[in-house]
């Protein structure tokens, strides 16, 4: 667990910008790597957890040896339930686990450091200007970047999702344009391709594009 070593923010912006690494790489295991991240999760091995590190790289291995462990561990034996329920809704567990496993290392840190009051606040407030990680995979809406000015991101975002493809018209991916995308098939498509507004998306539980919906519809 190479991203870990001997690295310890001791600010607010240093804390936060440890969470914000972790979050995008376990955000990329479970959107852009999810097919390896998959096979990494074998049932038959011992139990593993899905680790972010703060250079966005992630990594499934086996929880840490030493006790108590340097940091909070993350959830134990992911890969035990990963062929005993639909993948969608073992993807989700895995989010919602690893939104309460950035929220533990992050106020650990904090504690560690002696934050006040107010830093603490300042924290949970910058963290939760972010979205989750089960928000930001299962969100209804299209893949949208997380505004940072500073780092650019909006360009690194772009360049990172330039290749994805309108399932319907075939033209590649805007960040001025809406998207959202098929709970079934995981494919993306423009809004108005698939006439759904981004008002009517906040109000749809699970999205099914025209495709899967007429395959479900055949007796």
């Amino acid at each position: 667990m190479d991203g870990n070593t001997q690295y310890n923010p001791r600010t607010v912006e240093e804390v936060f910008r440890d969470f914000k690494g972790r979050r995008a790489g376990m955000i990329k295991a479970l959107t852009t790597d999810v097919e390896e991240f998959y096979q990494q999760c074998d049932p038959e091995k011992e139990n593993l957890c899905l680790y972010g590190f703060p250079n966005e790289q992630w990594e499934v291995n086996l929880p840490a040896e030493e006790v108590p462990p340097e940091l909070p561990e993350p959830a134990l034996g992911i890969n035990f339930a990963r062929d005993g329920m639909q993948s969608k809704d073992w993807l989700s567990l895995v989010a919602v686990h690893s939104d309460a496993w950035l929220l533990s290392v992050a106020f650990y840190f904090g504690a560690r450091f002696g934050f006040e009051k107010s830093d603490r606040k300042r924290l949970f407030n910058m963290i939760n200007d972010l979205p989750s990680i089960f928000e930001a995979k299962y969100s209804s809406k299209g893949p949208q970047p997380q505004k940072d000015e500073e780092d650019g991101m909006d360009e690194e975002f772009e360049e990172e999702h330039g290749d994805t493809l309108c399932g319907a018209c075939g033209d590649n991916y805007a960040s001025d344009e809406f998207w959202i995308c098929c709970d079934i098939c995981e494919r993306w498509f423009h809004g108005k391709c698939v006439k759904i507004t981004p008002a009517r998306a906040e109000h749809i539980k699970q999205y099914k594009c025209p495709s899967c919906s007429n395959k479900r519809a055949r007796p």
